[in-house]
């Protein structure tokens, strides 16, 4: 996790990302302040669960108002190996740094191979970490909603170079009265070891939608779908993660989880704890939420 020095709402993602505000009432210091509040408060939450928490603080050298989303441009995984991606806003690319994985070799974690894909910013194409990209590592299929920071081909090479079967389609949102890309994949899809939380009804062609849904089900994952509205208060961005003695928690925001229904709170109940946190400044600003800042390390360790 990335703790913030410089965030703002970042003007060159604020174009393809309709989940972004200005604050008109706040300075861009008291932006900073309350999400760096927000970010603190979470981390200790996170830590008091049992989840070992690598905080990096970000560096005011480069102006990278995204840092506290790491998970857009780097992936770790169980081989050894690390995928480097390639982003949509120039101003983001700046968030890699080798810094941050010499952090993790010297906490022990074995880094055997970097697989970078950033070239691809020059043909301007991007595909923007396990924001673009969901992950089942145990059933190795990875879901991908294409828009212009997922493209295609280069989802489809990254499943070739690290053996997922690929899962492709379509997830749109309102926006005045168009229907639109999502610009991430996990804004409206999260998987849990036996559940799956989706916005079904973002997947316009019916096809795509019941493909996912085969994927999803041929795994035993029960489905809970979720609404448009939902989503645009971040229900789709959570992660679960391992707290203490493997005790699991699904991780998302306070006004995520004031979104779900009771019956929805109680279908995730029955496979895992809730772990929540108030993040309202990062997600009105940074489009993003509590799965986006965290780049989980599955890496091996010595």
């Amino acid at each position: 996790m990335v703790r913030p020095v410089n965030f703002r709402m970042n003007e060159q993602t604020a174009v393809n990302n309709y989940y972004q505000k200005v604050l008109d009432n706040m300075m861009p210091e008291t932006v900073n302040v309350i999400a760096q509040k927000e970010f603190d408060n979470y981390v200790e939450k996170l830590k008091a669960i049992g989840v070992n928490v690598i905080v990096v603080e970000d560096t005011r050298e480069t102006d990278t108002p995204d840092s506290i989303f790491p998970n857009n441009w780097v992936s770790f995984h169980e081989n050894g190996d690390v995928g480097l991606f390639p982003m949509f806003a120039k101003n983001r690319r700046l968030e890699r740094r080798e810094d941050i994985l010499d952090v993790l070799e010297e906490k022990g974690f074995i880094i055997n191979n970097i697989v970078d894909y950033t070239s691809a910013e020059d043909e301007h194409v991007f595909l923007e970490g396990t924001g673009s990209v969901i992950l089942d590592r145990v059933n190795r299929k990875a879901y991908c909603a294409i828009s212009p920071r997922a493209d295609e081909d280069l989802f489809i090479e990254f499943c070739e170079d690290f053996e997922y079967t690929p899962v492709v389609f379509v997830s749109n949102q309102t926006v005045n009265g168009e229907r639109k890309a999502i610009y991430h994949t996990n804004v409206m899809m999260c998987l849990g070891e036996d559940f799956a939380i989706i916005c079904l009804s973002s997947i316009d062609d019916k096809k795509e939608r019941k493909n996912v849904i085969k994927y999803l089900v041929e795994d035993g994952k029960e489905i809970i779908d979720i609404t448009e509205s939902q989503v645009n208060t971040f229900a789709g961005n959570m992660l679960q993660v391992k707290g203490t003695q493997d005790e699991l928690y699904l991780i998302m925001s306070q006004a995520a989880y004031n979104s779900l229904t009771k019956s929805q709170i109680e279908t995730i109940k029955r496979y895992t704890n809730i772990l929540s946190s108030p993040l309202e400044t990062i997600e009105a600003c940074g489009g993003g939420s509590a799965r986006c800042m965290m780049a989980e390390v599955f890496l091996p360790k010595s």
